[in-house]
């Protein structure tokens, strides 16, 4: 189904409000998520409608919850998300961290029990346009593990997203790393598994741990596993994010003694600094401009078009499909229809 981003974001207005969302959180959850695939990441789009809303009838999601803030030490904050839209309480808590980062040069914040924040890359966004630079550590916790730690043959964590912003500068827009650090996210397998495709190989583990590239492996009874981007390197990103944001953070990590069944918690550990506090915002932006320039240079290796720095892909991809519109796979169409009807709303 090919769709106008504009009557996309509606409907899924029209979902959410129908199952219990205030119009105003409503509007926060659904920009992100049409956002998201305007941006290319399907993954993190309106194909996870289906989850919140069989996450709201267990009882796992609960609408219009706002971050609570549970300790705030000088620069540093804890927050609880009370398992609201992650959309919303990770909106909440960014905002103060930008407010306390223009006070101090920096803020710490840890938000804990945050129901599924969607593309980390949001909040790396939001702390650039304000001028400021940010890191976000992220881990996943209240369902089953999915990714394998090298070298082994099962999963143990999450796909634990990392994100690294800086704002944009006169002669350069804002620079957004944001990656999970499984080579994929689980999304783009259910993408692929929704249009009956196969994936490259590489990427997955079967149940007794052998690579096969049938995403379907990550939706049995017995999972499979992805694997972690660059080995050992990857792997050790995503203990870390494990750690920073499970356990330093006060979230829990994904280790057995915790809870695990359908829900999806996030925890985010987030760093924001005000990088006029550290050098000339004139100097800022020439590096900025030069360094980015020079990488964007290099001739490209064959069969690819050209080089882009983090940032590149998402402007391209929504110039076109604000233009274009977004392809919606029909199967996970089907599944948000359903969803939707199950609860009440009809959008069909």
């Amino acid at each position: 189904m090919l769709t106008d981003h504009i009557s996309l974001n509606e409907t899924v207005r029209k979902i959410l409000t129908t199952t219990g969302s205030s119009p105003e959180e409503a509007a926060i959850v659904a920009d992100h998520l049409v956002l998201a695939n305007l941006s290319g990441h399907d993954s993190h789009g309106v194909g996870m409608i289906p989850n919140y809303m069989r996450n709201i009838t267990s009882g796992y999601l609960i609408p219009n919850q706002h971050a609570e803030k549970v300790r705030h030490d000088g620069s540093i904050m804890v927050f609880d998300g009370k398992a609201g839209y992650g959309q919303v309480v990770a909106r909440d808590a960014m905002i103060e961290a930008i407010d306390v980062s223009r006070e101090t040069g920096v803020a710490i914040v840890a938000l804990r029990n945050a129901h599924h924040i969607g593309r980390v890359g949001t909040y790396g966004e939001q702390c650039a346009d304000a001028g400021l630079v940010s890191l976000h550590f992220v881990n996943v916790t209240g369902h089953m593990p999915l990714v394998a730690p090298h070298p082994g043959s099962d999963a143990r964590f999450g796909t634990n997203p990392i994100c690294i912003a800086l704002p944009d500068t006169e002669n350069e827009p804002r620079i957004i790393l944001d990656f999970a650090t499984s080579k994929v996210a689980l999304g783009k397998m259910r993408v692929a598994n929704n249009r009956g495709e196969q994936v490259a190989e590489g990427l997955l583990l079967d149940k007794d741990g052998n690579p096969t590239t049938d995403p379907g492996v990550m939706w049995e009874e017995e999972v499979g596993a992805l694997l972690t981007i660059g080995e050992h390197k990857g792997y050790g990103l995503a203990l870390m994010c494990e750690l920073l944001s499970g356990a330093i953070g006060g979230g829990g990590t994904l280790q057995p003694e915790n809870v695990r069944d359908t829900r999806i918690i996030n925890n985010m550990l987030s760093i924001v600094i005000d990088p006029s506090r550290l050098t000339d915002q004139t100097y800022i932006a020439h590096e900025m401009k030069e360094m980015c320039d020079y990488v964007r240079q290099s001739p490209p290796r064959p069969g690819h078009e050209k080089v882009m720095v983090p940032g590149d892909p998402e402007r391209r991809h929504r110039q076109h499909r604000k233009e274009h519109g977004i392809e919606v796979d029909d199967e996970t169409w089907r599944q948000i229809v359903e969803a939707a009807a199950d609860m009440g709303v009809d959008i069909a």
